[in-house]
Order: C-alpha cells, then sequence, then structure tokens
C-alpha cells in the first residue's frame, strides 16, 4: 500500500445552491474489498450534470436524498494505490472510469475513490491522464447512446449539439454503425463537426429518421424526427412526450471498463476528439462550475487533486 493517511478530501454540497455551497471535507480512507481498487485521482472533470447537484436541481425532483452531503463528480483517472483480493491491477496501474448515479456521499470530485475493478480500465502509455478523465463518462454514454440508435443502413440521424462532449464522440460512432450524420452547432464549430466526418448543420429542420439529443433539446428534439422515427435523449430521468408514434427513449450510462477500454483506445489512435478547456485544483471546484455555467465551452474543464 502507498498511502499511509487516514483520511482523503472530497467536494461536496451540504444545501445545494449553486457554486458557492461547494466545500472540502475530510473522508475516512478506506480499504478496497474483494474485487475492489482504490484509486488516487489525478484527475475529475466537471460536468453539466454537476452543475446541477450543485444547483439542488436533482434533490429538488427527488432523485437525491443524502442526509449530511452530497458527491460531485463521475468520471476519473488516477493510479490504483491499493488492490483488493482477486485483483490483477498492480499499484500505480493507471486507469479511468465512471461512478454512476447521482444520490453519492461523494463522488469523482475527491483525491481518492474505491471502485469495481470491473468498472475501470487501463488508460494507454500514449493517452495523459487529465485527457482520458474526458472521456470516461462522454464516451461511454455516447457508445451506449448509439447502443440505443442501433445500426443506421444508410438512414439519416441529427446530433444535436455535435461540438459537445457527448455529441462530438456519437458522430463517429453512429457513423460507424451506418447512420447518415449531420451535426448540428454553433457556424463556428463547423470545422470541428465536419472534421468528425458528418454533414453540418446551424439551424433545425424537420424529418430526420432519428435525433441523438446531445444538446438536450428535449421536446423541441422529438418534434425534429419524422413519424415513427427514433429520439434518443440523455436525461432518463426526464424524458419528453412521445408524439407521432416516434420512439422515445434515453440513454442512462452505466460503467463498464471493458468499454471504456476500447474508448480509451480509439482516442489515443485519434478515432475520438479529446479537449480540454483547461485545468484546476480541487479547492477551485467552484470557480470550475462559474466557468462551465457560462456556456459555450468547448472541451472539459478538470479538477486536479
Amino acid at each position: 500500500m502507498s498511502t499511509t493517511t487516514t483520511t482523503f478530501r472530497a467536494a461536496v454540497v451540504r444545501t445545494p445552491a449553486g457554486p458557492d455551497s461547494i466545500e472540502l471535507v475530510d473522508l475516512p480512507l478506506r480499504e478496497p474489498g474483494a474485487g475492489e481498487v482504490r484509486v488516487r485521482v489525478a484527475a475529475a472533470p466537471v460536468n453539466p450534470v454537476d452543475l446541477g447537484t450543485a444547483g439542488g436541481f436533482f434533490h429538488q425532483l427527488g432523485l437525491i436524498d443524502q442526509p449530511e452531503h452530497t458527491g460531485l463528480g463521475w468520471d476519473f483517472a488516477g493510479t490504483v494505490d491499493a488492490a483488493g483480493a482477486g485483483v490483477d491491477l498492480p499499484v500505480g496501474t493507471r486507469v479511468a472510469g465512471l461512478v454512476g448515479g447521482l444520490d453519492r456521499d461523494f463522488g469523482t470530485y475527491a483525491e481518492q475513490l474505491v471502485v469495481p475493478a470491473a468498472d475501470v480500465a487501463v488508460v494507454p502509455d500514449d493517452l495523459a491522464l487529465v485527457a482520458a478523465a474526458t472521456l470516461a463518462l462522454t464516451a461511454l454514454t455516447a457508445a451506449q447512446l448509439v447502443d440505443l440508435l442501433g445500426d443506421g443502413a444508410g438512414r439519416s440521424l441529427l446530433v444535436t449539439g455535435a461540438a459537445g462532449p457527448v455529441g462530438a464522440a456519437v458522430v463517429p460512432l453512429a457513423a460507424e454503425r451506418g447512420w447518415r450524420v449531420t451535426g448540428l452547432a454553433r457556424a463556428g464549430d463547423e470545422e470541428f463537426v465536419r472534421g468528425l466526418g458528418a454533414d453540418f448543420a446551424t439551424t433545425t429542420t424537420t424529418g430526420w429518421d432519428a435525433v441523438a439529443d446531445g444538446a438536450v433539446l428535449q421536446a423541441d428534439g422529438v418534434a425534429l424526427v419524422r413519424d415513427g422515427g427514433l429520439f434518443v435523449g440523455v436525461r432518463p430521468a426526464m424524458l419528453p412526450a412521445s408524439e407521432r408514434d416516434v420512439v422515445v427513449t434515453a440513454v442512462e450510462v452505466v460503467p463498464d471498463g471493458a468499454r471504456t477500454a476500447d474508448l480509451l483506445a480509439r482516442a489515443a489512435a485519434g478515432g475520438l476528439p479529446v479537449r480540454v478547456a483547461g485545468e484546476l485544483p480541487l479547492a477551485e471546484a467552484a470557480e470550475a462550475h462559474r466557468l462551465v455555467a457560462e456556456g459555450g465551452v468547448r472541451g472539459r474543464y478538470v479538477l486536479r487533486p
């Protein structure tokens, strides 16, 4: 074991009220059990869902019920610090992964994590930990979203938010499955989106065989789908209503170490985009939330414990 301390720091909210309610707390260090690893976190990206958690959005929906404090952060990268029985990951192995679910007392905004070994993936040697951290949630979400889309067989797909982290991963993954992809984004993102292999649009039109709603247009996105088409969103707890026999569903991302390993390898080979907007220390989590809330961010802000 490489760690001798008995506590670690994590960023949480007690009474969610936006960035200013984020605070650091000391929590007791836990030993990994059978099939688990403890990871010394090197990077934890800031996600829009974290802003909703810190602002109380999910508490108000009844999706979070933590009596003392609620943790922030879903994805991470770092190094194995200790391993439980049955785990063949040596101390020092670089890994990345996802901690799913909203209702947690602490998340990946932390110095340490204990997670199932099956939920983490070894990071390729030529991929930096910060880059790997930015893919663990968004690329896995995109891959599981494309599973819901299925094979395209030449049908048309509109990806909203195609320059965002999830949408930018959906584009190449959906194209591989035979979809004829058009990315919806701002005019300034045209070169980036076309570089992913998609057609490009800045305004919405109707009649698409399917819509992958990375921009969270919700009901407005359903309206873009042809009669009997398919809408796949990213908010499973807030599905928009179906209309005109449109199938409406949403991805509910779950940890998957083997799938994450494949996505990391794709990114290392240049097959998936990696963009980092900036890095801040864990103690400046509130500032990172403010920067993301300003909007228009291209890439991910990453916290460094």
